[in-house]
């Protein structure tokens, strides 16, 4: 599926001093048809009630659909975001959450992207569903 084969510790290395690597945002792992990568639930991420941020788990989704959606395009493309769609369905407290981003929808100028997050305990924390625009890179 991949255009170009991921790398993780090249797509770390991109995100250094960027909202991703401030956030402690880490790919880690990917299959033939998904990217998956973890964030801590800490103060960065969390909001004043000591609950993960939802713009925090927005932030993990877009970041992974992202990511992915250029790793998919032919040189010369990019990938950038249109809209973005967060359910938040279970609140965490610590730890770290992990998403995976699985393709929906890879065309010629849309990619829609599906990015689940799940807590420790593999509970589903957030489901989001993310469009991405495929323009000329400039």
């Amino acid at each position: 599926m991949w255009q170009t084969p991921p790398n993780l510790a090249e797509l770390n290395q991109v995100c250094d001093n960027t909202l991703v690597s401030h956030l402690g945002i880490c790919f880690t792992a990917f299959t033939q048809d998904s990217l998956t990568a973890t964030m801590p639930v800490a103060a960065i991420t969390s909001q004043p009630f000591g609950l993960l941020h939802g713009g925090a788990s927005a932030v993990l989704a877009e970041t992974l659909g992202s990511v992915a959606g250029n790793l998919m395009v032919p040189e010369g493309r990019i990938c950038v975001g249109q809209d973005i769609h967060a359910s938040h369905l279970r609140s965490v407290s610590k730890g770290e959450v992990t998403g995976v981003a699985s393709a929906i929808h890879i065309g010629g100028r849309s990619h829609v992207w599906a990015i689940d997050i799940y807590n420790e305990q593999q509970q589903l924390i957030c489901s989001s569903r993310l469009t991405l625009a495929v323009i000329k890179r400039s």
